[in-house]
């Protein structure tokens, strides 16, 4: 039988900016320009639906576009359980992309700002293998009640419970230490590595790991160019290498990641191998534009 997860996190339409020039202030400078379905939360939910997972997500969008969403997570093989917010748009994001592929984001939360505990009732848990939370529904106050109660509802069906911390930014805005105060009866943690620093105050990989177990029973690190980190405080750490290959985007890159290594896992791959898997999704992310697969 097919495992199943539940992804709760953002739906996003990313506005995608990859200048041919550096940018002229005050006139026109070549791009290419796109606009894609993103939101760190579905681009999750979309590579665990096609890496083979019964991928289910949750979130909150705008009722203009709640029936041209379900069509597509329908198409990508996710069953949506999306909240039409008749006051807020969804969510809008302008993606700019530098010559090397890192990227910078300017963020409209819209409807993803309004995730209520009435849209993630407990009956999304039946027949659920894995709850997974996109850390950007738990930086304003109403998604982060509801993920909680969530979270606390899977605890108790014994429903292990990860979570991705999603940017630095927002994490600096409402303290480190907040964030892991809500992070209670989280079994995995799956930081890259400024998220890390930031979080234990430390650059150091295995400072990182080493304070972070302290929270968590797992930590899955990721290093971008660096490779990848699985800890465990009952088991030897497993690293690996990065791939070599040629990045154009790096948008998504940490959601497909994270999605190869739950794949494998739900599947009951051995550590190392769901390792080696999330590096290997990661690594398809980053050779094209755009932040789900296509």
């Amino acid at each position: 039988m097919t495992a199943r997860i539940l992804v709760v996190g953002d739906v996003i339409t990313d506005i995608l900016v990859r200048p041919d020039a550096p940018i002229a202030r005050g006139t026109d400078t070549p791009a290419t320009i796109r606009q894609m379905p993103g939101g760190s939360g579905a681009n999750q939910a979309v590579w665990l639906a096609a890496l083979g997972v019964d991928a289910h997500f949750a979130a909150r969008v705008g009722s203009a576009d709640a029936a041209r969403l379900d069509s597509h997570f329908e198409g990508q093989g996710v069953t949506a359980h999306l909240a039409a917010d008749e006051a807020h748009p969804t969510g809008t994001l302008i993606c700019m992309v530098d010559p090397d592929g890192e990227r910078s984001f300017l963020t409209d939360r819209g409807a993803n700002a309004h995730l209520a505990e009435d849209d993630l009732p407990a009956s999304l848990l039946e027949g659920t293998d894995r709850l997974h939370i996109s850390g950007y529904a738990l930086f304003e106050p109403t998604p982060r009640a509801a993920v909680r109660a969530l979270t606390a509802a899977a605890r108790a069906k014994n429903i292990p419970v990860s979570v991705d911390p999603a940017s630095t930014s927002p994490l600096q805005a409402v303290g480190p230490q907040s964030f892991l105060d809500w992070l209670d009866g989280v079994e995995t943690l799956f930081p890259n590595a400024e998220e890390a620093a930031l979080l234990t105050g430390t650059a150091d990989p295995q400072g990182q790991i080493d304070r972070l177990l302290a929270s968590f029973p797992r930590i899955v690190l990721k290093r971008g160019r660096d490779g990848a980190i699985l800890a465990a405080r009952d088991a030897a750490p497993i690293a690996l290498p990065a791939q070599a290959v040629e990045v154009i985007d790096t948008t998504g890159a940490g959601d497909a990641f994270l999605a190869g290594f739950l794949a494998a896992e739900l599947r009951g791959e051995a550590p190392a191998a769901c390792l080696a898997a999330a590096i290997s999704t990661g690594a398809r992310a980053v050779v094209r534009l755009g932040a789900q697969p296509g």
